[in-house]
């Protein structure tokens, strides 16, 4: 992974500031345990991480102070240009192969059935914002299940056309089945709610299932407390059954998220079906495979005549 360095005043500065220089340690420490585990952070989420360590109080100026340490240790070298990502801002290309068999290889890696055709509920997992999405995305992508960030109350649009997908699924006789995962904040809690009720008003009645973050996973993990917004339309009602307080779903560690959607499906699929959709999957790879393997065999018997003019394009 790389370290860096384009700034030896950067350098200078920490190595004479060892409150600083004890910070990069601590990140790179937290960085490593979580890179071992398959997860990547946001600034965001590491900030959580040493507030739950009780390393710095939960001020935003010390998730400032935090932001500016950890851009100067990245550029001093000290900390993976890679470790911290930022989940909002992305480049979008095209694929690129060097020849056909190189596609093909692909092919095969990424050859999938639905595993979920024959199964009698269709599971998505949704989160109330980004951040979260780099968190679900593995183990989501592990069990074939779709995921989607409703960056706070989900659109109009997007709730309409998660309808129209669910009502799909209900007349292919599977249940629908949406795992929630959203902050314990006046208005992260009622969108579990509002998930549901919008999806009813389109006529599909979904099973919405709360995972996170809740009352019980606060008081077993402790993830440390925030002020509950006054200015949330939902404050009142909020102290009055938790208190002052909330607590946002990124303070939680990454592989109790994974763990309870590992846990929920696990609970939710048939393990026979399962299994021969997996059967059935791993035949295609290794089908893919083998015409990889082979490639030039399969060009000389059945692609040797094929002519294509100087100006064929596939825009």
């Amino acid at each position: 992974m790389p370290k860096i360095c384009y700034s030896q005043d950067s350098l200078r500065r920490l190595q004479n500031n060892a409150e600083r220089m004890k910070i990069v340690a601590q990140a790179n420490k937290i960085i490593a345990q979580y890179q071992a585990q398959g997860f990547d952070l946001t600034l965001r989420q590491l900030y959580y991480q040493f507030v739950a360590r009780d390393i710095i109080p939960n001020e935003q100026k010390e998730y400032k102070k935090l932001g500016e340490v950890l851009l100067e240790g990245r550029m001093a070298g000290l900390i993976d240009w890679l470790a911290i990502i930022d989940r909002t801002r992305n480049l979008a290309d095209l694929a690129h192969w060097s020849d056909p068999a190189q596609i093909v290889q692909a092919v095969a890696e990424q050859f999938r059935v639905d595993l979920w055709a024959s199964q009698p509920n269709r599971v998505e997992v949704w989160v109330e914002k980004d951040a979260a999405i780099g968190v679900v995305m593995g183990i989501c992508q592990q069990l074939d299940v779709p995921y989607f960030s409703c960056r706070g109350n989900t659109s109009a649009s997007e709730m309409w056309v998660g309808a129209q997908r669910f009502k799909k699924h209900i007349r292919n006789g599977q249940e629908p089945i949406i795992l929630h995962f959203g902050d314990h904040d006046p208005s992260g809690v009622d969108m579990t709610r509002d998930i549901r009720e919008r999806l009813a008003i389109f006529g599909t009645p979904v099973d919405v299932r709360r995972l996170a973050l809740n009352m019980e996973q606060v008081e077993e993990y402790q993830p440390p407390p925030n002020p509950a917004k006054e200015a949330d339309s939902r404050f009142k009602g909020y102290v009055e059954l938790y208190g002052n307080e909330s607590w946002e779903l990124d303070a939680l560690e990454p592989s109790v998220l994974a763990q309870l959607i590992r846990d929920e499906v696990a609970s939710l699929i048939d393990q026979k079906k399962w299994a021969a959709a997996k059967k059935e999957q791993a035949t295609g790879r290794a089908q893919l495979q083998a015409v990889s393997d082979r490639w030039e065999d399969v060009t000389e018997e059945f692609c040797k005549d094929i002519e294509v003019r100087d100006d064929e394009d596939d825009e």
